[in-house]
């Protein structure tokens, strides 16, 4: 099969097409030709020699794929040769072929392209998890996004619009708060040119948010603790900034905060077929009956994974970029 491999830790220039042996299903997985896969920031910390992959899982990056079921191991059930399926996995998607646990792969909506549909679980499963598993948003709060404009910052926009919350977003430009408003966003901030800090005190009327999603780490850290209401959430899925920094206790302890990090990859088998449950019975309806959009930027041909994440390193996309494998 064809895949994009590293020739070394680095920049985008280590990525190439090549042919490597394809994966073989074990009892419980489905080999799956890939059509399209997806980009997320963890396959850039990858590529540069961080975030390997959990034991067990391929070398090869990309965390979503989109495609038609090839074959399957003896314990696979409801699933047949030749459905559609979209899911998560562990490594692997930037392939022509990948595995994946069946009960992990779902059935890729009709009328969906196979692009559709790689530009959804990463991101959907990640801003699910954080603001309403762990975040605990109800309707009625108030949460600020940071980067509005990526992948996960489009998905919680929506889904946390859609249930009745406030929403707030950061982003870089104004053609990017512009578009988080169309998807349910109240307000946008520059980040690049206004405090946030300053505008959601102003926003909230000295109120602040009851909950922060943040993907940028240490030099926001203080900063997403002053805006937060008392018992409020600060969710941490990312470390763009830095991952080391001091804080008051005293500001938690008063305010009865919590800080909750979360990350997807390294989470037991077990642990992601409840994720993918969770995202089946609350918004993969929804996504269906095309009340919430997956969100896709650009399109690269697979041969082009390298302008595809200097593209994404250039912060230039808003929603997914997305790699077509077939």
């Amino acid at each position: 099969m064809k895949a994009i491999i590293r020739i070394g830790d680095g920049g985008p220039e280590v990525l190439r097409v090549s042919e490597v042996p394809a994966p073989i299903p074990t009892a419980t997985q489905l080999l799956v030709d890939v059509h399209a896969t997806a980009l997320n920031r963890a396959d850039l910390i990858q590529r540069r020699g961080g975030y390997p992959p959990p034991s067990g899982e391929s070398e090869i990056l990309g965390l979503e794929i989109a495609g038609t079921v090839a074959a399957m191991g003896d314990a696979v059930e409801s699933v047949s040769e030749g459905d559609r399926v979209f899911g998560l996995v562990g490594g692997g998607g930037y392939a022509s072929q990948a595995i994946i646990d069946y009960r992990m792969a779902m059935p890729i909506p009709d009328g969906w392209s196979f692009e559709e549909a790689a530009a959804v679980p990463e991101v959907f499963f990640t801003a699910n998890e954080n603001i309403f598993t762990l975040g605990e948003l109800s309707a009625g709060e108030t949460i600020l996004i940071h980067a509005g404009g990526s992948g996960v910052g489009t998905a919680g926009i929506q889904i946390a619009h859609h249930a009745g919350a406030n929403v707030f977003v950061t982003a870089g430009t104004s053609e990017k708060i512009y578009k988080c408003k169309t998807l349910g966003a109240i307000e946008g901030i520059n980040y690049k040119t206004t405090n946030f800090v300053a505008e959601i005190e102003h926003l909230t009327d000295g109120k602040g948010v009851d909950v922060v999603l943040d993907f940028i780490g240490a030099p926001y850290l203080k900063r997403n603790l002053s805006i937060l209401k008392t018992k409020g959430r600060l969710l941490q899925v990312g470390l763009i900034g830095g991952a080391t920094a001091e804080i008051d206790l005293g500001t938690l302890m008063r305010h009865r905060l919590k800080i909750i990090g979360s990350v997807m990859r390294p989470q037991s088998i077990d642990e992601k077929i409840a994720i993918t449950q969770r995202f089946i019975d609350r918004w993969l309806p929804e996504l269906k009956r095309g009340v919430l959009q997956p969100i896709i930027d650009t399109v690269f041909p697979f041969a082009e994974v390298q302008q595809a994440h200097m593209y994404m390193e250039a912060n230039r996309n808003f929603g997914k970029i997305i790699l077509k494998v077939s």
